[in-house]
């Protein structure tokens, strides 16, 4: 992993990469151990944005003895939602991603809809994007069910799994090669901690089985945690999201739902907002099937969800803009 980094940054003395944040601290694991820092006075100080922060699985450059965080490397990538709440902030899940899997147990909880906003964060985050259907063992149709998330999701790549029968495990290995990095991402209780301490060959994360009243999983990791598998891979485990929220998506969104962006470049119109004007080729699509109604409304839906949030994005960073040079202003005064 190291080499990717430039030869400007081998220079510095110490190198590391965040492995998991605990109230303000970070584990930080470098070529030879694993130390637990903080960030510099100047570093929080000069941050805008809470996404200026280390996140789990940046790159930072530490100080001489280790123990301070300095600086974040630049990422090559980032999978980011909306924090909860109504003020548009990022919350960084994780950083410099290669693949993101995004698992859905298939269960009563599988859920198109959801995996779609899931789809669409991994879009924007510069990684790879992976649907992978677990707990196929406790499904009577799973070829079934994996054949109806494959022709809504439009050439992204789907798998079944079953971690406890150890079943389609193997077609995951091509995506944790050598100084790769995978992030697991999903609801509560599908299975992310099972499959993280299967790949690792140790139970590294705590596991709780479904309930039987409602075949719903339990909630057992409580925080974000970048794993070294014996290859080199890395694997980020996430807690399960009981809100995807979405901070940016428009280039998610055209390649998500090429489909409808190709049909709405034919409509007579280019201002058609495909609610009845002649010519709509949208409409069209969708009398005679060739387009899903409901995925024009999701699609809909979440441009409008997208609009929202970046406006409410824009306002608050030009307020963190204007703080921060109020308090250079009031640090200029006193020296």
């Amino acid at each position: 992993m190291m080499e990717s980094l430039t030869e400007e940054n081998m220079e510095v003395k110490k190198l590391g990469r965040v492995v998991t944040e605990q109230k303000g601290a970070y584990r930080v694991m470098t070529q030879t151990e694993e130390l637990l820092c903080k960030i510099s006075g100047r570093f929080r100080f000069e941050a805008v944005r809470r996404e200026d922060l280390p996140a789990v699985g940046d790159w930072v450059q530490l100080n001489e003895d280790g123990s301070i965080i300095e600086k974040v490397l630049p990422r090559i990538s980032k999978f980011s939602r909306k924090k909860a709440g109504q003020e548009a902030e990022e919350q960084i899940i994780a950083a410099n991603i290669d693949t993101i899997f995004i698992l859905s147990s298939l269960n009563d909880e599988l859920n198109i809809g959801r995996i779609e906003r899931y789809l669409l964060l991994c879009w924007e985050s510069g990684a790879n994007p992976v649907v992978v259907l677990t707990k196929a063992d406790t499904c009577m149709n799973a070829d079934e069910k994996k054949s109806e998330v494959e022709s809504k999701l439009y050439g992204v790549k789907v798998l079944t799994i079953s971690s406890i029968m150890k079943e389609g495990i193997e077609q995951l290995h091509p995506f944790l090669g050598l100084g790769k990095t995978v992030a697991l991402v999903g609801s509560s209780g599908v299975g992310k901690s099972t499959l993280t301490n299967l790949l690792i060959d140790a139970a590294v994360q705590k596991t709780k089985e479904i309930r039987e009243t409602d075949d719903k999983g339990r909630h057992t990791t409580t925080h974000r945690e970048l794993f070294l598998l014996e290859n080199g891979a890395s694997i980020i485990d996430t807690p399960g999201m009981r809100e995807i929220q979405i901070w940016q998506g428009n280039e998610g969104l055209s390649t998500q739902f090429n489909d409808i962006e190709e049909l709405a470049g034919s409509c007579r119109f280019n201002d058609c907002t495909h609610e009845g004007e002649p010519g709509c080729r949208i409409k069209e699509a969708i009398h005679s099937g060739e387009l899903d109604q409901n995925r024009l409304s999701q699609y809909q839906k979440l441009q409008r969800e997208i609009a929202y949030t970046e406006r409410r994005g824009n306002k608050r960073l030009e307020s963190l803009e204007r703080k921060k040079w109020k308090n250079i202003g009031k640090q200029r005064k006193l020296k």
